[in-house]
């Protein structure tokens, strides 16, 4: 549907349908709904830069943030208003008790977490010392330190609290335990963000690290390769307009808001030329994502980038 469509309110509207679209059909044919809808934003996580263009992309990514932010405070709000009910049909357990399962969970997910990072980091750093470091994207070898830091970084938060709140509901057939689920899912975003997210920078400055900013680099790498690919497409070509695009073309990545000379663009083959070479900034892109020689962050800022040149006056 999205690839048929060319208008921007219909398609960011279909985009915040599509997670009810995965959700009811798993719901009603008894697999894991909440999995489902993962898969399905994961899928077009990957694929939506292929389905739409750059007006319905910079509008919606205006749009999410909102709706993001939104569900994100309702979410919590939702629990708060549960939590009596919760409580209520746990009567049957005292207040230790509760505790105590909530610290038990909650130990083991912050214990699980580091012994997976830090196992993961030792195996790594070794395999560094034995065939050298050679990443396909710009970054810094492994330390201790990072890993201490990624280990500590393991807050909860919606995700956790969508998969308690997404279990069923009811006497006789809902999920055994469901409340008692809720409310240790709720324990564990509260203790983790308290105790780990008020904790994580006096931890970065004890471990002296600094921000070497590799997402930065990878769209400076992004950037240089797109505008090499959007220059190669201008090969052979010595009219007067590609003259003009190869000229202009280096600073029009950085340039989405210039404003061309009179009649610099006035020309169809020139138009042409200019949006050959976009397409070739995109490919190069897209595939530097595929090849994983830069990340998501990287990736979708060069895009957005890509997306406000397109629509500038100087590409028109």
């Amino acid at each position: 549907m999205r690839r048929r469509l060319d208008n921007p309110p219909a398609e960011i509207t279909i985009s915040l349908l599509t997670g009810y679209m995965a959700f009811i059909p798993a719901d009603l044919l008894g697999v894991s709904a909440v999995l489902a809808t993962v898969t399905a934003g994961v899928y077009l996580g990957w694929h939506t830069p292929e389905l739409t263009t750059p007006q319905v992309r910079l509008q919606g990514v205006a749009v999410w943030e909102i709706v993001t932010y939104l569900l994100n405070a309702l979410l919590f709000v939702l629990i708060g208003l549960q939590l009596p009910v919760v409580i209520d049909a746990l009567g049957g357990l005292s207040a230790s008790t509760l505790v105590g399962y909530a610290a038990a969970v909650s130990l083991t997910v912050i214990v699980v977490r580091f012994a997976w990072v830090m196992s993961f980091n030792f195996v790594y750093r070794m395999r560094v010392r034995l065939y050298g470091f050679h990443p396909p994207r710009p970054m810094l070898p492994p330390t201790v330190g990072g890993a201490l830091i990624i280990s500590w970084s393991g807050m909860r938060g919606v995700v956790t609290l969508a998969a308690a709140l997404a279990l069923p509901a009811g006497a006789g057939e809902g999920f055994p335990y469901r409340d008692l689920i809720v409310l240790v899912s709720f324990c564990i975003v509260l203790g983790t963000l308290v105790l780990q997210g008020l904790t994580l920078k006096p931890l970065v400055r004890a471990l002296d690290l600094h921000d070497d900013d590799p997402v930065g680099r990878e769209v400076s790498l992004a950037r240089e390769r797109a505008v090499q690919a959007a220059l190669t497409t201008l090969d052979g070509d010595d009219s007067p307009a590609a003259k003009s695009v190869r000229a202009n073309y280096k600073n029009l990545l950085q340039r989405a808001g210039h404003r061309p000379a009179e009649g610099e663009c006035g020309s169809a083959v020139h138009d042409d030329l200019r949006r050959h070479a976009l397409e070739a900034a995109r490919q190069a892109n897209s595939d530097m994502r595929k090849n994983d020689e830069i990340g998501d962050d990287a990736f979708h800022r060069l895009e957005e980038e890509l997306d406000w040149v397109e629509m500038s006056d100087e590409v028109r």
